[in-house]
């Protein structure tokens, strides 16, 4: 596949589409079997309290993948990100509520690069509080 987005069509500070993305308690016990992380945090109420932790916290690796979701929808293509890193700032606190927790993304051009090639940066929050920090990931546009 190609990015259907166009280089040509971009320039520093487009946005692209904003996102939420629900994610409940059913939601972290199905990506612990996908991904074989079983840490009790994830899913334990009882051990992530005795640990210092406000509640179950959603996978770090979960919460990261969500994000880029963003761009992947924005090109049509998994494969034009080429590069993607994020620092963790702060859990996802995903309460036991039948609502669970809501991510927040959104993103937008920050550089023009070589090769048809952007820096796209993301900004993800959860309960009011940003969740990733650095999120930024270079994408290849047709």
């Amino acid at each position: 596949m190609t990015a259907r987005i166009s280089y040509a069509d971009v320039e520093v500070g487009t946005e692209l589409p904003a996102r939420s993305f629900p994610v409940t308690r059913d939601t972290l016990v199905r990506y612990a079997g996908a991904s074989g992380d079983f840490n009790p945090i994830h899913w334990n109420e009882k051990f992530a309290v005795a640990v210092g932790l406000p509640d179950v916290i959603a996978h770090g690796m979960f919460t990261m993948a969500e994000a880029v979701r963003v761009i992947t929808d924005w090109t049509g293509d998994p494969g034009a990100v080429v590069e993607y890193g994020v620092r963790f700032t702060k859990p996802v606190v995903v309460p036991n509520d039948g609502e669970g927790a809501l991510i927040e993304v959104s993103g937008k051009v920050a550089a023009l690069l070589d090769d048809n090639r952007v820096r796209v940066d993301l900004t993800a929050t959860s309960g009011g509080e940003k969740v990733l920090g650095m999120a930024r990931a270079v994408v290849a546009l047709a």
